[in-house]
């Protein structure tokens, strides 16, 4: 019997911006952030800026992934090596697993737009408590790049060989038709 392909299910993402200088109306990585996740068929949850503090980013964080609702959670900003910049000191022990692959092949798309500035990310991704988690730089553009060249497919349940979406959701239960 063939295996029933899997639909597009859609998830509820929220976007928390770092910053010390951006409201809501300078924010344009979340911004974009935002446009992509619901032009791909997504929610939008929850959206929050923080200033970069290790404890503001764990306090907002901490509450979306004890939130059952929320499934993904994209960071931008504090990625950097700046003296303030400490998204990944925060977010890192909040995470039960790694997904070590995923700054590993940001840095390898983002070569190719701004060659060796690269290893100046600290892009990561991780789960916690059954929440994807991607830690992405403040710029629009490299939010673009992790965005289309990696996170798209790894949220949408058609993408094979595998995706994300069945450990944030579970398995597909085709819907059953009563006759």
């Amino acid at each position: 019997m063939a295996k029933t392909p899997s639909p597009f299910r859609p998830l509820s993402i929220n976007v928390l911006t770092v910053s010390d200088t951006r409201g809501i109306a300078e924010d344009t990585s979340g911004e974009a952030l935002i446009n992509m996740l619901q032009d791909a068929g997504h929610t939008l949850g929850e959206r929050a800026i923080v200033k970069d503090d290790v404890y503001a980013m764990r306090a907002v964080v901490s509450n979306w992934i004890a939130d059952d609702s929320a499934h993904v959670v994209l960071i931008t900003g504090g990625t950097g090596f700046y003296s303030r910049d400490s998204t990944p000191e925060a977010i890192l022990p909040l995470l039960d697993k790694e997904v070590d692959g995923f700054g590993e092949l940001f840095r390898q798309i983002s070569y190719e737009e701004i060659g060796t500035s690269t290893i100046q990310s600290r892009a990561l991704a991780g789960l916690a408590n059954k929440t994807l988690i991607f830690c992405l730089p403040g710029s629009t553009g490299a939010c673009k790049t992790a965005w289309n060249g990696i996170i798209q497919e790894q949220l949408d349940a058609r993408h094979r060989p595998c995706n994300f979406v069945t450990m944030l959701l579970g398995p597909y239960q085709p819907p059953v038709h009563e006759v």
